[in-house]
């Protein structure tokens, strides 16, 4: 179920991105330098393609939502797999400390005793 919808995530992501590359510009930036530019943009700019990319998105929200659903409960093929990752990492042993080798539990070192430097 998991795999279906992050296919289908990637799916409206690709389309979002040629709906908006498709797009008119509505002026502004680098491309009004010359005479001939519109001043106000396009006048009628593809009500399609307008409201096409809000749908997108719109769906881009809810599948990224419930992916994030889904995957926190539990369900899912996601979730089967992670359980067996799981218990080979429980298997591993532990990691030595930093430096490596055995542990060091032998308390610190007594410091040097100082000379007596007071006149008897």
């Amino acid at each position: 179920m998991i795999t279906f919808l992050i296919i289908l995530l990637i799916v409206a992501c690709v389309a979002l991105g040629l709906f908006v590359l498709v797009q008119n510009p509505k002026g502004g930036g680098l491309a009004t330098g010359g005479g001939t530019s519109n001043m106000f943009g396009v006048q009628r700019t593809g009500d399609v393609l307008e409201k096409g990319s809000w749908f997108l998105l719109a769906l881009i929200v809810v599948l990224t939502l419930s992916i994030t659903t889904i995957a926190k409960s539990g369900g899912g093929a996601a979730a089967t797999g992670n359980t067996e990752i799981q218990d080979r990492l429980n298997k591993l042993p532990s990691p030595s400390p930093l430096g490596g080798g055995a542990t060091n539990n032998a308390a610190p070192a007594k410091p040097a005793p100082t000379a007596d430097t007071t006149k008897k």
